[in-house]
């Protein structure tokens, strides 16, 4: 089951890069606060990029390494939380989050994914 999860969160990564630099580019800037120095632009493709390098490492990733790609994965996730935050915060519609409640209720997804890159590269 490990495996299993491990693996469908990288795809899901790879996904959510490939959107970011893609057909959800505009979407992804709703997340970006204002104080992150960068272009929101520029914030949404180096993001995408390194969800694409993370993706494919937790499911790639040879045994020895796997604890150390879901840490940085765990990690990643927490770093990024401020940008759900300022959706929520400045009232930014993004993927469907349209309401305060839904905006809010994504908040709580963002553990999850922390636990979830924890979880599954452990043995």
């Amino acid at each position: 089951m490990r495996g299993f999860l491990r693996i469908l969160l990288g795809a899901s990564l790879v996904f959510a890069g490939v959107s970011h630099l893609t057909v959800a580019r505009d979407e992804f800037q709703a997340q970006v606060p204002p104080q992150v120095p960068l272009d929101p632009d520029t914030t949404v493709v180096a993001s995408g990029v390194v969800e694409i390098a993370l993706g494919s490492a937790l499911a790639l990733a040879p045994m020895p390494l796997r604890r150390t790609v879901g840490s940085v994965a765990a990690a990643f996730f927490v770093a990024i939380f401020p940008g759900n935050i300022a959706q929520w915060w400045y009232r930014r519609d993004g993927f469907g989050l349209d309401t305060e409640a839904k905006r809010f209720g994504r908040l709580f997804f963002q553990p999850v994914l922390v636990a979830w890159a924890w979880w599954s590269t452990r043995r």
